[in-house]
């Protein structure tokens, strides 16, 4: 077993825990997996399409995956991450496998967390992580509010 596959076991197991932890209190803080690797990054931007691309840009040149792509919309609050060839394949689709619907996904908290630290963004959360095991493909959607005014705003994402 290399590294990579020992890091992804640990990861599996731990996200198997806060998935029938009993609380709940856990998966309020799954958010903060994660995000020591962007934090130790200077990301610089003035809006969202600067900080995205910058984290975007130190994501790949760090290897964590191949290709990388977002698209912000659903009224300024949806934040869609395609990723090809991420790291963390392997634990989304143990998970699968295993009966848990993957939920804590590394990368995009990366990412919402530049938008908090960088832009001070009121709040984010992710909503959905898919995984494409044949395309070696993740998406995830995420909401993203700008202010307290953007929060309580529906968008239907399914129309889009």
């Amino acid at each position: 077993m290399n590294e990579m596959e020992y890091c992804n076991e640990i990861m599996v197991r731990l996200e198997e825990l806060l998935f029938h932890e009993l609380s709940g209190c856990a998966a309020w803080k799954v958010e903060l997996v994660g995000v020591d690797f962007i934090q130790s990054k200077e990301i610089k931007g003035n809006n969202p399409d600067e900080v995205l691309q910058n984290c975007i840009q130190e994501i790949k040149t760090a290897g964590l995956v191949k290709e990388m792509t977002y698209e912000i919309g659903g009224r300024g609050i949806k934040l869609e991450l395609k990723m090809k060839d991420c790291l963390h394949l392997p634990k989304e689709v143990k998970l699968k496998k295993g009966g848990v619907k993957p939920y804590i996904c590394p990368i995009t908290n990366m990412i919402l967390d530049q938008l908090i630290e960088k832009l001070n963004f009121e709040t984010t959360y992710v909503a959905e992580v898919s995984i494409d095991e044949k395309s070696r493909e993740c998406r995830t959607r995420s909401a993203i509010y700008e202010d307290e005014d953007k929060i309580g705003l529906v968008s239907d994402w399914s129309e889009e």
